[in-house]
Parts: structure tokens; C-alpha cells; sequence
């Protein structure tokens, strides 16, 4: 038996103050305030689900390992703790994070900063666990598998990595998050730590390892979660067989003390954000307050070691009353540095330029911002409710603002994955979303 284990449309009521993405299945994203946190707190940190959540019964689970392995396992939870538990505190990042940044628009999720989380993980090291199989000299990939639940007729979600990264002393089978056994959310009872890596890799509600003797070459390798590896035309189309798999993060920077448009009193004010990277640590932080003319190094901390995210802060005082450009851009130790303008690819993904925001120094009062309401908006057509939202809600959709092309490759894609649309219906669905949520405006 590997696993007992039921699929819910959610875990429950969102969690407080996040951003939420989809209800169902999950998709939870951090507000900017959670860069104000050393380690992210478990109720603030993002949640990414591509299936529905997995309730997994600890006394039923096994985690089974085989392939290409000499010694075929099948590990309990009290198997694996007998093994040296390690700890390490690492960033986990959504390879989508910044999609909703990108210009043109790109399908998907529209994460802006927040799919990204400081964690504190502790398990067991994933080599600990392979030495006990007897690697053969064939083994070349590690497959995980999760006992999360497809939606509709969508592939498994599975991942494999190179052999070398697997081995590597800080890969490990985390069991705990932040102190505390491993939330559901974040894949109970077990789940892949790869840090440096894009979240792709942490395989959540593992209960499956397969030694392979090549890459995986299912759905989430061979299309999803791939990279041109150069730079691409905006809006171009990519072959995925000519790209390659996400690895490593890049480098990156938020403020996080100050929103974009807020409005400062005269005298110093404290700047202070993270900067987090992928395998090579952070080596720098730098702020400008004039728009990039000229910058300055802050005071960084480091929150966990070599994968966590440093904490920055500069102190700053505007010479006069103004509207100010702020600025931050970190830079790693390998020399890689944060761009200013994002190079596009046709997933959204890696997204990294320069974070700006822009502040008022001002002595006079603020003028309320109203935010403008979305009216006459059609209803929802009954069609629609029993084709599109049998699996998910309207939030998927609300944020995506495509334009028809890729609204009609989407409904396409959702047809292969399950959902029943009549092909003389396929026209009106298409349309319907082009003109409920069509493209946005280019800037």
C-alpha cells in the first residue's frame, strides 16, 4: 500500500491576508508585508497547488523507492527518522514568481512578489536515503512522485532531478517546516527540499522515488517548467523541445518597508527589504533613490546560511520635498546581477528585474485613492458554469487578461486535460473570455 490519501477542492478558508490566486485548486500568494520576516511565518507563507489538496493518513503512508537501485525500499515515517536529521533554512520560490509582471501578458497564474517563502526545512538527507538502494552505475535522474490528486484528465504531477543535485548533502525529505510537522499544505508527511532550486523541484506529498537511468520525460519535464535559455521576442512562440528544464533561481530584491505610491513626512525614513539567489549565495545589496542614477550599499544580514534570504536596510534622508524612484538591486557571488529590464520567455517564468517603487516626500495631507469598480459586467453564461468551472472558480480566469489567440490555445488545452466543451460551443467560450478578460492595455 503506498498511501492513503483523498483530494479536497481546498484546505480550508483562505489563509488571513494572503493574496489569493485560485481557491481551487489552492494558489495562496504572500503579501509584501511577509518580506518584513526573517523566516516566513507557516500562515503567511505562498501556497502553490497544481492538483487539489491531498490529506495523506500518516499510519497508511510508505514512501517506495526503485529503479535503478540494486536494493528496492519501502520506508515508514519511523523508518526515515531513524536515519540523521538534518536542518537547513532555505527560500522556496515559485518558478512562476513575477508572471503577472511580464509584458506581453503571459498564461497562468499572475503571481506578482509573493510566491516565494524563507522556510526553515528539517529531515533527512535525500543521499542517506539512496544509499540505503544501492545506486547502480545506470542511475542518472531521481523521479518524485506525489499522492496529490489530477485534476480532470491533467498529467501527474512528477519531477526529476540530476543525479548530482540529489546527492548534494543539502538536498533532503523535509518532515518538518518552521519547527512544526509539515503543514498539508505544504505537502504532509513528506516533501523534496532542493534549495536553490525553483519550486518545480520540491515535490510535494511524496510517496514515490524511481532511480532512472535518463531525464523523465513526462508532462512537467519535457513541456512545462522549461526555459529558452537566451533571449526571445516578446510574445513569441518556443518550441519546448528546444528549451530546458528550470534549475537554479536567479538573483533578487524587494523593499518591502514601503508600498509603491505611498506618501513619506519629511526626515529619515528606514528602506529595508531581502534579497535572496539560487545555489550562489548573495553577495551585495544596492539602493538608489534616484531612479538608478546613482546607488548606494546597504546594511545586509543573512537569515539562514548560504539558501536563505538576506535582510537589508538603508537608512535615508530626502534632501527635499519630491516625488522619489526607489531602487534595489542585489548582485551574488558567482557575479550574476539583477537586470533592469526583464527578458521575456513564454511561460513567465525567473522573473527578476530591478524592483521599483515610487514614494511622495511631502508635508501636506494624502489624497484618498479610490479605487475604480468594474461595472455592467455580462453574467456568467450556464455553459461557462458547467464547462469551465466544474474544476476551478473565476479567479483563474480574472487575472489572466489574455488575448483571444491564447484564450482559444487555453480552452484547447483544457479539452485535452478533461473539460466538456462542444466544439459549436468552442467559438462562444472563446469569446466570451476574450471580452470578459481580454488583454490589458499595453503601457
Amino acid at each position: 500500500m503506498m498511501a492513503a490519501a483523498t483530494a479536497s477542492f481546498s484546505s480550508g478558508a483562505p489563509k488571513k491576508d494572503m493574496i489569493v490566486r485560485a481557491a481551487r485548486p489552492e494558489d495562496l500568494e504572500m503579501p509584501m508585508a511577509g518580506f518584513r520576516n526573517a523566516v516566513t511565518p507557516i500562515e503567511n507563507f505562498f501556497v502553490r497547488s497544481h492538483h487539489y489538496m491531498t490529506k495523506v493518513d500518516l499510519n497508511d503512508w510508505q514512501l517506495s523507492i526503485g529503479g535503478e537501485i540494486s536494493k528496492p525500499q519501502t520506508l515508514t515515517m519511523a523508518d526515515l527518522k531513524k536515519l540523521p536529521k538534518v536542518e537547513l533554512v532555505s527560500v522556496l520560490e515559485c518558478a512562476g514568481n513575477g508572471r503577472g509582471l511580464y509584458e506581453p501578458t503571459v498564461p497562468g497564474l499572475q503571481w506578482e512578489y509573493g510566491a516565494v517563502g524563507n522556510g526553515r526545512w528539517a529531515g533527512v538527507r535525500l543521499a542517506d536515503v539512496l544509499k540505503l538502494c544501492g545506486l547502480k552505475s545506470t542511475a542518472k535522474e531521481i523521479l518524485f512522485d506525489g499522492a496529490d490528486v489530477p485534476v480532470g484528465k491533467m498529467p501527474e504531477f512528477k519531477r526529476s532531478i540530476p543525479l548530482k543535485k540529489a546527492l548534494d548533502p543539502d538536498t533532503i525529505l523535509a518532515y518538518e517546516m518552521n519547527g512544526e510537522t509539515l503543514p498539508d499544505a505544504h505537502g504532509f508527511p513528506l516533501r523534496v527540499i532542493a534549495p536553490g532550486w525553483a519550486g518545480d523541484s520540491w515535490v510535494k506529498w511524496l510517496i514515490k522515488i524511481e532511480v532512472l537511468d535518463k531525464e523523465f520525460d513526462g508532462f512537467f519535464m519535457k513541456t512545462a517548467y522549461r526555459h529558452p535559455g537566451k533571449n526571445v521576442a516578446p510574445g513569441s512562440v518556443v518550441d519546448p523541445a528546444t528549451m530546458s528544464p528550470l534549475t537554479s533561481l536567479r538573483i533578487k530584491s524587494v523593499i518591502a518597508s514601503h508600498a509603491d505610491g505611498a506618501v513619506l513626512a519629511p526626515g529619515l525614513t528606514r528602506l529595508t527589504g531581502v534579497a535572496w539567489s539560487g545555489e550562489s549565495p548573495v553577495a551585495g545589496v544596492d539602493v538608489s533613490t534616484d531612479a538608478g542614477r546613482s546607488w548606494r550599499a546597504t546594511v545586509t544580514k543573512t537569515s539562514g546560511g548560504k539558501y536563505g534570504w538576506s535582510q537589508w536596510s538603508f537608512d535615508w534622508k530626502p534632501t527635499k520635498e519630491a516625488y522619489y524612484q526607489l531602487m534595489v538591486r542585489a548582485r551574488a557571488a558567482s557575479g550574476e546581477l539583477q537586470p533592469f529590464v526583464q527578458e521575456w520567455n513564454p511561460s513567465g517564468y525567473a522573473h527578476n528585474a530591478v524592483h521599483t517603487i515610487g514614494v511622495n516626500v511631502t508635508t501636506a495631507a494624502p489624497a484618498a485613492i479610490q479605487k475604480a469598480s468594474i461595472a455592467g459586467a455580462p453574467e456568467l453564461p450556464g455553459q461557462f458554469r458547467s464547462t469551465c468551472m466544474v474544476c476551478h472558480g473565476t479567479d483563474v480566469m480574472e487575472q489572466q487578461r489574455l488575448n483571444r489567440g491564447q484564450w482559444e490555445k487555453e480552452v484547447d488545452k483544457m479539452v485535452r486535460w478533461g473539460a466538456d466543451v462542444k466544439p459549436e460551443y468552442k467559438n462562444q467560450l472563446v469569446d466570451f473570455l476574450n471580452s470578459r478578460w481580454g488583454a490589458r492595455p499595453r503601457k
